[in-house]
């Protein structure tokens, strides 16, 4: 209980990171280059990483680098920074509160976790708790900002279910410098061809990405895929709740946005939910995988012996070479003397 509590802490500190990002970036960064603020917060970030892993991708993870950064950086960033420059702090973060039940259907789907009926009504308590907090007087509404948080959502979710598909390489440490690095360049190359040169940063812009790159982005992204690997999908997605209380709370103390009774009830809500939803989080089981050891937890799950069928052969006796028959020589027998006759006998 103890290591799933750490665990829990651990993976909190990325949607904590994320909710107060929707703040920076709306207060503190240039609103008119967000291919600039995404590759900007990207690539530092990875090269940040990287030189802490000190390692390079090898063999199939080039790939897989390259598409984790293009769906969890590229894409990604970009979408979140037209939301977070569009909406008010609060209805920017709070959009994301589907990621639960979205990232429990994508985990059944692709991972076979299936979630559990604790997990399924925590969702449901949570998104009651945002529907309650988004009618808040802070929470203005944009087509174009709604659309972009969406967006975000399903390609993060995408790339989150990838990432934990694809637990069994190498350390969280180097795969989230990968993709990072590779999405971040991606960025900057776009950046350059269709905005051209990079925004001015007077001391408080560069302060801005400075919280946006190290903090919001190589801490939280490391903090998240640690919990992908160590929780399953469900209990990730339900921390990801904190985010839209974040917000909204950095929206209330910092931009003045005001906050109501029904709000109040919606941050309770979903702070229940959070809770209730790591109760049962050691009690997942994945099903449909051929692993032996329960996604997720980190802990190896006990596997009972199969019985074998009549006739079939047990998978754990791996017959051993085929030997020569051992030819035996047949021993020599000595003649039996024959008896003398007595011919001189009448």
């Amino acid at each position: 209980m103890e290591a799933n509590i750490r665990w829990v802490a651990l993976t909190a500190v990325a949607p904590i990171a994320w909710g107060a990002n929707y703040y920076v970036t709306r207060e503190f960064l240039p609103a008119g280059q967000p291919l600039w603020g995404a590759a900007v917060r990207a690539l530092p970030a990875g090269l940040l990483l990287l030189v802490l892993a000190g390692k390079r991708p090898r063999g199939v993870w080039w790939g897989r680098s390259a598409l984790l950064g293009l769906l969890n950086t590229s894409a990604f960033f970009v979408l979140v920074y037209v939301a977070s420059q569009t909406l008010a702090t609060s209805t920017a973060s709070m959009v994301m509160a589907l990621s639960p039940l979205v990232l429990m259907l994508g985990a059944w789907a692709l991972l076979g976790e299936r979630p559990h009926r604790t997990h399924l009504a925590a969702a449901g308590v949570g998104l009651a708790g945002v529907t309650l907090m988004l009618g808040g007087p802070g929470a203005g509404v944009r087509p174009v900002g709604v659309l972009a948080s969406g967006a975000a959502l399903l390609v993060s979710t995408a790339g989150f279910l990838l990432n934990k598909r694809w637990d069994g390489g190498p350390s969280v440490l180097s795969v989230t410098a990968w993709q990072l690095t590779c999405g971040g360049a991606v960025l900057l190359i776009i950046a350059l061809v269709v905005e051209g040169a990079p925004p001015p940063a007077g001391p408080s812009a560069v302060a801005a990405y400075a919280y946006t790159s190290v903090i919001a982005t190589a801490l939280a992204f490391l903090a998240w895929f640690t919990g992908l690997r160590r929780l399953p999908a469900s209990t990730v997605g339900l921390i990801g709740l904190l985010n839209p209380v974040t917000g909204v709370l950095l929206g209330v103390t910092l931009a003045g946005e005001g906050l109501t009774a029904p709000q109040v009830v919606g941050m309770v809500l979903v702070v229940g939910a959070v809770a209730g939803g790591r109760t049962r989080g050691r009690g997942i089981r994945p099903v449909g995988r051929a692993s032996g050891a329960a996604v997720g937890n980190g802990a190896s799950a006990a596997t009972p012996p199969r019985a074998t069928p009549p006739g079939a052969t047990s998978p754990r006796a791996i017959p051993g070479p085929t030997l020569p028959p051992r030819i035996i020589p047949p021993r020599a027998t000595p003649p039996r003397a024959t008896p003398c006759s007595d011919s001189g006998k009448v």
